[in-house]
Order: structure tokens, then sequence, then C-alpha cells
């Protein structure tokens, strides 16, 4: 290469400059706003936290062209209107120690400098004490007297007009105007006690009125979304935990209905999620996303929410022992059964039943397995939260008998016969139990009872199914049991998988896990739980270890065991064209109805359905 064309490759050295403040204004603006629902996120933060109770949102051009915000809070004096546009000018702020623990929404004093810096915006605003209101004009900085109410609005007219590249990457004005709405709808969704409308091209496109915050939940999301959700809430002095889960059957393809709330601030926070996520994990059939609402009210000490421009993202001082706490809160919430809500009258006895011909012997273990065992407690997680009761369960004494059961060869049980005469209680009155008494078998695939609401139908494979999947979760040690490996496995490892392993070893080891560092890049692997045989240990170790790196937790062994169980219990479960006698249906009822997560089987197949009389009464066309 010759000198010049050496030359021409060299970069040209640029002096060190302070770039202009306009300049700066819009690259913290490519931060903050890059859309018009950007703009509206922040200017509704921004009226809230003035107090306002009725915010109203006006859109032209789905917001690219004009949008604004009128809101009824407490207005800006007029000698702060000038100061409100400077770049982090804010009253929600004034040290360290206020920024440590903030409580408003707004705090940053970015956003309206930053929207003004790519649009052509003014101010109106007029304090209780005020006699009139006063407008400012962000280019020219002129002042001068408005009328209005009490309250302020902002409009933001031609939203990037000097900035052309990023106008150009903008979609069309109905999807500008949907992303606005959402925006105006997660608001709603967290101050149920504001109310909000949006109006687009002089037309009203959305309204809520203040209302109760299950009101509010139905207006928002829809009856069906109530209908088809179970409430959940839980609460300490530092933390209190409030939400709304969808039923697994009411999940959908896509994860459009998750609203997650901390503080009053909508976020999007992994840990949050994958807790929530992993409560549906045997409940929840395919790729189907579940929905919810969940809000978390946390002492400001313990969150840190200055680390995302957007505060869209936040910190906890605790991650994992909140991520543990919501998860037990959502597996509590989805443990009960549709079942529980029907009315029952008295308690149902207990009938023990079998289902196996004496086939084989495999059949043979099957029934064992289905006869009922001794009552076991559900068990439920240890949290690691400083604000949540210690938990002190010890494991139940039937367990080993239970187990050995379940494992042990039997001799055939002899199913009791359709036509045989039975020696149960006397049949039970339909209106004793929430899904009712059997009346007869279709096809040997459904069970059919009447209840008092009316017809029950039963999936019988997938009912049995549950049944034992749930059994045979009881009956394992919440304390995984290791197996000890006559030969380490040693794989190689990266530092961080070093550092984690020995960081969380009794993590490990009550995972059934026994990991230590062999050398500087190595691990060993000197037990695994007893009951994955055959598994690829590599992997599952190094799984394990990135849910501890990531969440602090790790369900990896747990739903490896849970597949396994899962397996055991669809094999075990009654097959169909099994015809069933009348004692062997309403013993599957009850076990339905004593029986965690009988709404669904495990693999997120619904497991029953009522039908009303009204229902009914529809497909013939009764009272018409």
């Amino acid at each position: 290469m010759t000198e010049t064309a050496l030359a021409a490759a060299m970069p040209v050295r640029r002096p060190i400059a302070e770039l202009p403040d306009e300049l700066v204004s819009q690259i913290a603006a490519g931060e903050v706003v890059d859309r018009p629902a950007a703009a509206v996120r922040e200017l509704l933060d921004n009226a809230l936290d003035a107090g306002a109770t009725q915010i109203t949102v006006r859109l032209l051009g789905g917001g690219i062209r004009c949008l604004t915000v009128e809101d009824d809070g407490m207005g800006i004096p007029p000698e702060e209107l000038p100061l409100a546009l400077r770049r982090h000018a804010t009253s929600k702020i004034r040290d360290l120690r206020e920024l440590e623990c903030v409580g408003s929404l707004g705090f940053r004093g970015e956003a309206l400098a930053a929207i003004a810096s790519v649009s052509d915006l003014s101010i109106t605003s007029r304090t209780p004490e005020a006699a009139h209101a006063t407008r400012l004009d962000a280019r020219s900085g002129e002042l001068r007297a408005a009328a209005r109410g009490r309250g302020t609005t902002i409009e933001v007219r031609e939203l990037f007009f000097n900035t052309p590249a990023r106008r150009k990457f903008l979609k069309t004005e109905a999807t500008e105007q949907a992303h606005c709405l959402e925006a105006l709808r997660r608001q709603a969704l967290a101050y149920p006690e504001v109310g909000f409308a949006l109006w687009s091209e002089g037309k009203l496109v959305e309204q809520w009125r203040p209302a109760p915050r299950q009101q509010r939940l139905a207006d928002v999301l829809g009856e069906d979304f109530v209908a088809a959700s179970r409430a959940f809430e839980w609460e300490v002095p530092a933390l209190r935990i409030l939400g709304r889960l969808g039923l697994p059957e009411a999940a959908r393809a896509r994860a459009d209905l998750q609203y997650l709330y901390v503080n009053g601030r909508f976020v999007r926070d992994r840990t949050l999620a994958h807790a929530l996520r992993s409560a549906f994990d045997d409940v929840l059939h395919g790729q189907r996303q579940p929905s919810y609402w969940v809000a978390i009210d946390i002492n400001p000490e313990l969150v840190d929410v200055n680390v995302h421009p957007t505060k869209s993202e936040v910190r906890f001082r605790d991650s994992r022992g909140l991520h543990q706490q919501l998860r037990r809160l959502a597996v509590e919430a989805l443990a009960q059964s549709r079942a529980e809500a029907l009315p029952a009258a008295e308690p149902a006895p207990t009938v023990s039943y079998s289902l196996a011909p004496a086939a084989s012997p495999l059949r043979a273990a099957e029934a064992t397995a289905f006869s009922s065992p001794p009552p076991l407690a559900m068990p439920r997680e240890q949290t690691a939260l400083s604000w949540a009761a210690p938990r002190s369960e010890p494991a139940p004494p039937e367990r080993d008998a239970w187990l050995a059961r379940l494992t042990s060869p039997v001799a055939p049980v002899v199913a009791v016969a359709a036509s045989a005469p039975t020696a149960a209680a006397p049949a039970p009155v339909q209106d004793e139990w929430p899904l009712g008494r059997a009346i007869a078998q279709l096809h040997g695939i459904y069970v059919l009872a009447e209840n008092r609401q009316g017809l029950v139908l039963v999936d019988m494979h997938a009912a049995h199914e549950r049944v034992l999947y749930e059994r045979f979760k009881q009956a394992l040690a919440r304390r995984m049991d290791a197996q000890p490996l006559l030969i380490p496995l040693a794989f190689a490892a990266s530092a961080e998988e070093l550092a984690l392993a020995e960081a969380h070893a009794d993590t490990l080891m009550q995972l059934g896990l026994d990991l230590s560092p062999l050398g500087r890049q190595q691990l060993a692997l000197r037990s695994r739980p007893a009951l994955l045989d055959g598994a690829d240990l590599v992997a599952l170790s190094r799984q394990v270890l990135a849910d501890l790196g990531q969440h602090g937790g790790s369900q990896v062994l747990e739903r490896a065991q849970h597949d396994l169980l899962a397996t055991m219990a669809c094999h075990a479960a009654v097959r169909a064209n099994r015809q069933l006698s009348l004692t062997e249906m309403n013993a599957l009822l009850r076990d339905m109805e004593r029986t965690e997560r009988a709404d669904q089987c495990n693999h997120g197949r619904p497991t029953w359905r009522q039908l009303s009389l009204r229902d009914l009464d529809a497909l013939f066309l009764r009272g018409r």
C-alpha cells in the first residue's frame, strides 16, 4: 500500500468538543421518546403525579400530527413553566436519599425537555390559587394568559418534524393510535380511581370512569377475563402483592394480556414474569401464554427504579425472595378447582376403588397406584424473603410406605363389574357434591354427572391422570433424594458456572446435585437426583446453574421429575373404552373434588365441563 493510500485509510482526528444543547436534547429524546405512545406515557406519568382525577388524551393522525394530554391536577405556577422545559429539572427529588426511595412515576426531569426538542410543544397550566391559566410556547419561550380550569394541558404538534430519519420509522396512523391506547390502558389498570378518555380525530375512542378495582379490570380487560381468572392477595408490612391470574383454559396464543406493576409503574421484569410463567408449568397446554394482572407495592428502599431511561425496568434488592413468594402465591391460586366454587351441602365421604382388570403386573401396579393412599400434606416452597413468616412442615411419616407401594409388585386387583351389586353408601343426592352424582358413561370416554347447575361432562382419562399425577407429586419428598455416582462426572465449565456452583452449593445439594470445582475450568458431579436415572446430567447441571444465576432459584430438576411422574400417571390412568360402574365413576368425581388443579390434566387439557340448565334450554330453544 502506498503512502498516499495509507494516509487516506487513516482516520482523521477530530477535536473533542461539547455538543450543542439542542443536539444533546435530541439524543436524549431518542432514549425516552421513540413514538407518540412514549410521549403519551411520559405525559400521563406527570399528570398522575400531579394528583389528577380525570385525564383526557386527544390524537390527530395517530398522535403524529398532534397529541394533547389534559388533566385536572395541581398545575404549574407561571414562574416555573420555563424551568419545566429544562433538562433534568424536576420537583420529584432533591438529593440522593430521595432518589433511593422514589415514590413518584416521573423523577428524571427529561420528559418535557426531550419531547420539546423533537416537536412543537406548548404548555397551558393553572394552579388552584391562580386567577387565570398561563400558556408557554416551547419554541419561542413566550408566556401569555390563557383560559382553562385548574390543571395542565400539554400539546405536542408535528412529532419528529426536525428529525425526519426517526419519523420515517413510525408505523401507520392506526398502528400508532393503537399503541397510544395501550399506554392509556396500562395506566387505567393501575389507577382505577382516576378517569381516562381517549379521543381521535374528534371522536371518542375509549373512556373509563373512576370505579372500584375489579370493575376497572372488567371495563379494561373485559368481563371474560374477570370471570375466567382467580384473585389472590398477600401482605406484610414491607410488601403487598395483589393480582388476578387467568385460568389455564383462558390462555392465549400471544403474551398480550400480561400486566405487571411495581408501585403503580408498569414494568417488564424477567424475574417476576418467569415466576408467574413457571406457576403454569403443568397446567398450560403447549406454547399457550397465561394472562394476568399483578400489582406489587413494595417499600421504595427495596427497589431501584433508576435503571432504565423509560423506567420500564426495575431492580429488586431481594429478587430471589420475591420470585419465590410470587410463584408460591400463583401456584396456590391455580391449585384451586372450579368445583370449589360450586355449591356443596356436605363433605363427600371417601370411596376407595380400583380401575384395572388383572391383565398384567403393570396394570396391577397401576390399579394399586389409583387406590386411595393416606392423605398427604401438599408441600409448599420455602421462601427466602426476610418479611415472610418461616414455615415448618415435617415430612409425612407415611411417605416412605406410600413410595414403597408405588414401586413394589403386588397381586392383581379385581375391578368391580358394572352390573355387580355394591356395598357402597346410599346413592348421594345431587346437591351434596360440587360435581354431582354420576348417571352414565358415554362411549367409554366421558362420565356424565348431574349437579345443582345442570350437566357435568368429565374426560375420565384426563381426570384420572391429574388425580394420579398429584398423588405422585405429593408422595415425593420435598428434599430430592440423591444417588451418589460411582465415578464422578467431570465436564468443562465457564468461570461464571464455577462461581455459581460455589455460591449455591447448599441449594444444589438440596436439589440432589453434588457439584464442585475440579481445577480451573471443570466441574465434577458426584451425585444426581435418584429419580432422574438416564437423564443428560451435564445439560441438567448447566441449566440449573443458569437458572440459579438468573433467578436465584431453579425448578429445572423439579420439572424433570414432574415430567417423569406425568408419564407414569398417563400410563397408569384408566384408558378409553373402559366400562366403569356408577360406584367407580362417583369415586372418580369425589377424588377430583379433593385434588388440586383438577380442572386440567398434566398436559394442560381440560378435565371437565359444566353445562348449565340455561345452556341446555338454549340448545333446545326452550322458553322462546
